[in-house]
């Protein structure tokens, strides 16, 4: 890389002198007559070193030194001053306006360059000091973050007594059996599928369903129904941990295993041992701890950060998804071997316009709950609020209907809750009319053909006629929606 020197002088044969003296060297000439000039170029060019000659017909040399070091941009040029006035005080007031040396006139070649020379390595030392400075301080800053984001999961550790939970157990203990209160088919079949798996303590679960659909619910009641109740239940939402602290967290970490291991400390695995450990948004987690995941389901073991030796594995793991992992594992996101591990046994919680017949009773349950949270009387609600809240889809499920009850609740005033007092979006997403009739026995026609043919047409109008998703919300194939429809249409149904 080529120097620029710029020189700052208003006298013609002093500029030729120095381009004699420099070029030959291999320096690059810039050259300024007057202060503003010289400014200038000075900002421009950003020159790795400027001879300033302390005459100037328009400002003083010190002012032009002052001004360039005030400057950010060109405050680490190094400036040498060039002047035929060599006494005490001009010297002293060249250091003090920023100047790094001063070179008297008549100028001497060997001396200009000795000069030049040694500037220009002691600029190029400093220039090369400060970048390595920055990249230390960027790797300090770096490192301190790293230190303080393992200390935080250490603190976590500890406030959770050996018990760390990344998602809400208390608000999980705060909706009861709020999941399960219901009396549709769906939720019939649910408390079937927890029965049936209660006994196999050692059998991974899948649970699926949309957010808002009671996922980490059933997970906690598969826990306390199973032989595992008595033993730690650790809940982990893959998607809140710290990509680059997931492996200490999951698997442990030995004394000085990194910076800021100061300790040996258990990970998930270790504190749901004899348990349950609940991986929800398992279609989050990155490829990599996948396959650890994976070989800790095959082998039962694992390795904490840091050890030579592994520690066995005694956690039941239940996972939950609302990602459609087949799809990740089409995109090569999620190992399809891990999928078909954790799906050993698979639970669908529905959503909530799959199961309108429960709306009331959930409003209900919800209703007499936040009545006791808030030391309310307990209020009712009307048939009209009823019909509004079974007519709406509650895109956010479980989750949101509560969110509405809550707030109707410091709406209505301790009256009956009405319509008004529902915060549903204008644009709610209503089913057709035939959709938003309570799903009870009164309402099915007593023949079997045209009950069949009820429910299909029902299940089409909330699934927006997507023949797929209503065939999977009434347990039936899809041809026979098909032979219904056509049949419909030439009478023969």
């Amino acid at each position: 890389m080529i120097d620029q020197i710029l020189v700052i002088d208003d006298v013609p044969p002093n500029l030729d002198l120095l381009a004699d003296l420099l070029e030959p060297e291999g320096y690059q000439l810039l050259v300024a007559s007057n202060a503003a000039e010289a400014l200038k170029v000075a900002a421009a060019a950003l020159p790795s070193l400027i001879l300033l000659d302390v005459m100037l017909p328009d400002l003083s040399g010190y002012e032009v030194c002052r001004r360039l070091k005030a400057t950010p941009s060109t405050a680490e040029i190094p400036v040498v001053f060039t002047t035929a006035r060599g006494d005490e005080a001009s010297v002293v007031e060249g250091f003090r306006a920023g100047g790094i040396d001063y070179i008297t006139k008549p100028l001497r070649r060997d001396e200009v360059l000795a000069r030049v020379r040694t500037h220009l390595t002691v600029h190029r030392l400093a220039r090369d000091l400060r970048a390595q400075a920055a990249v230390l301080t960027a790797a300090n800053e770096a490192l301190r973050s790293e230190i303080a984001k393992r200390q935080e999961a250490e603190s976590a550790f500890d406030a959770a007594d050996g018990r760390l939970s990344l998602l809400s157990e208390s608000e999980a203990k705060r909706w009861n059996a709020a999941g399960f209160v219901g009396r549709s088919r769906t939720m019939i079949a649910i408390l079937e599928s927890l029965r049936r798996v209660r006994d196999f303590a050692t059998t991974t679960v899948l649970i699926t369903g949309e957010s808002g659909t009671g996922k980490e619910l059933v997970a906690r009641a598969i826990h306390s129904e199973s032989s595992r109740a008595q033993n730690p239940f650790v809940a982990v939402n893959c998607s809140a941990v710290p990509p680059d602290l997931m492996e200490s967290l999951f698997f442990g970490h030995r004394r000085g295993a990194f910076t800021g291991a100061d300790r040996d400390r258990k990970g998930f695995f270790e504190l749901a041992r004899g348990g349950t450990l609940f991986l929800d948004e398992v279609g989050e987690m990155p490829l990599a701890l996948q396959a650890k995941l994976l070989r800790v389901l095959e082998s039962g073991a694992f390795l904490p950060v840091g050890a030579d030796r592994e520690v066995e594995s005694d956690a039941r793991v239940v996972a939950a998804t609302n990602a459609d992992l087949e799809r990740k594992i089409a995109d090569g996101r999620f190992r399809q071997d891990l999928y078909y591990r954790l799906a050993r046994f698979t639970v669908r919680t529905p959503p909530l316009r799959e199961r309108r017949e429960d709306v009331p009773l959930l409003a209900e349950h919800f209703l007499r709950m936040f009545a006791l949270e808030m030391t309310r009387a307990p209020v009712t609600l009307s048939a009209a609020a009823v019909r509004a809240l079974q007519a709406y889809g509650f895109p956010g499920n479980v989750r949101e209907l509560k969110n509405v009850i809550e707030r109707a609740l410091i709406e209505c005033g301790g009256r009956e809750i009405q319509p008004e007092h529902l915060s549903l979006p204008a644009a709610a997403p209503v089913a057709d009319a035939r959709a938003a009739v309570p799903a009870g026995f009164d309402d099915l026609p007593m023949n079997i053909q045209a009950a069949e043919r009820f429910l299909i047409e029902r299940a089409l109008g909330l699934s927006n006629g997507n023949v797929a998703v209503a065939a999977r919300m009434l347990g039936i194939p899809r041809m026979r929606i098909y032979r219904r429809i056509t049949g419909a249409r030439d009478g023969s149904a």
